[in-house]
């Protein structure tokens, strides 16, 4: 049990987001994979509220570009304060998003805030955020161990992905996913985390 434990934080310790991809092409079956992962999540009464829309067309990633590139910019320029500009300096983001054009897949996470059962009739599902948000960790471990890499997009406001990808009213954009291989000039920042003793608290 050791070993597996050391093997698997040894693994994911290498995770890192990026954001320049290559146009390689990846399998459409290690995209199914990587949600039935993320499938197997726990969620609040078994509802499994999330669906995960997989987008590989140029057309349709052209348009989420040109959507996600008009949200950001308006939040660089307008929408953040200076503060958090300041802690994305490390990082070195801006407003464009090339790579949701250059990546094979881009895969949207709806969040689902009640079932339609029928034309008339809606259930409740419970704990949805915390729900969604443990499967889409679940996701980047299944992408990570495969070999592929991703990024955590949040273009905000999301509305435009409901409207693009045309789902229906019970669901909320959550996250953005590209998916792909590393481009051979991929970079990251120099980027530490925190070490154990400042995450964990042995409470007694």
């Amino acid at each position: 049990m050791s070993e597996r434990a050391r093997d698997f934080y040894s693994l994911m310790k290498r995770r890192r987001s990026i954001r320049q991809f290559s146009p390689e092409p990846v399998p459409r079956e290690l995209i199914e994979t990587a949600i039935q992962t993320a499938g197997t999540a726990p969620s609040g009464a078994n509802r499994q509220p999330w669906r995960f829309v997989v987008v590989g067309d140029s057309e349709t990633k052209k348009q989420i570009r040109i959507a996600a590139e008009k949200e950001e910019k308006l939040s660089y320029t307008s929408r953040m304060p200076r503060e958090w500009l300041e802690a994305l300096e490390p990082i070195g983001t801006d407003w464009r998003k090339g790579f949701l054009e250059t990546v094979p897949w881009i895969v949207v996470v709806f969040a689902l805030s009640y079932d339609l059962v029928s034309e008339n009739a809606k259930r409740k599902n419970y704990y949805v955020q915390e729900s969604v948000g443990i499967a889409c960790g679940l996701f980047i471990a299944a992408i990570h161990n495969m070999g592929l890499a991703t990024l955590t997009h949040t273009p905000s406001p999301m509305n435009f992905l409901t409207r693009i990808l045309e789902r229906p009213v019970n669901e909320r954009p959550f996250l953005l996913f590209p998916v792909g291989y590393p481009a051979k000039e991929a970079e990251v920042p120099d980027l530490g985390r925190k070490r154990l003793e400042e995450i964990l608290v042995w409470h007694s």
